[in-house]
């Protein structure tokens, strides 16, 4: 490692002066960066042509596929969207089945299977469930409370508000 330190720094003086002093005019600069802008333009001169070959290519290797090989695909697709409309179909029958069972309507549930639909109108059977009504201590019945009798509220507003009856 000795030696390659020696060997650095027994370079030329000439060539380090040179290396650290060197400076460039604007002329210069748009040179270099025109030439190193033109090198890498350079490289990506033939993307069209190389696009239009990839899609001729594309084209070509679907010209050879057999018909077998069409009609394949169109069954595999076909039979996905069947699967598809099918599990469609049974979600919709579990959830008309909970339905009817419990009197929650279908579209509130949104469960995959009957248990965790079940369950779904358990909760929304317990939610809408009325706990009740307050009571009322009067009964009330209009005129419970004594019929035309009036308490000080009354009287009070009645002496405040003469044009108006109550």
């Amino acid at each position: 490692m000795a030696e390659t330190v020696n060997q650095e720094t027994n370079g030329t003086a000439a060539e380090t002066q040179e290396n650290e002093q060197r400076t460039f005019t604007q002329a210069e600069m748009n040179a270099i960066i025109q030439d190193r802008l033109t090198r890498e333009r350079g490289k990506y001169a033939d993307y069209e042509t190389l696009k239009a070959k990839a899609a001729k290519f594309d084209e070509a290797e679907e010209a050879g596929k057999t018909e077998l090989q069409k009609a394949n695909e169109k069954a595999d697709a076909l039979q996905k969207q069947v699967d598809a409309f099918t599990k469609a179909e049974q979600l919709r029958t579990v959830r008309q089945k909970v339905s009817a069972a419990t009197g929650v309507p279908a579209e509130l549930l949104s469960g995959d299977t009957e248990e965790i639909c079940t369950a779904q109108a358990n909760a929304i059977l317990k939610f809408a469930k009325p706990s009740g009504y307050p009571a009322v201590k009067d009964g009330g019945e209009p005129g419970a409370r004594g019929g035309t009798e009036s308490d000080g509220v009354a009287a009070a507003f009645g002496a405040l508000n003469p044009s108006l009856k109550i």
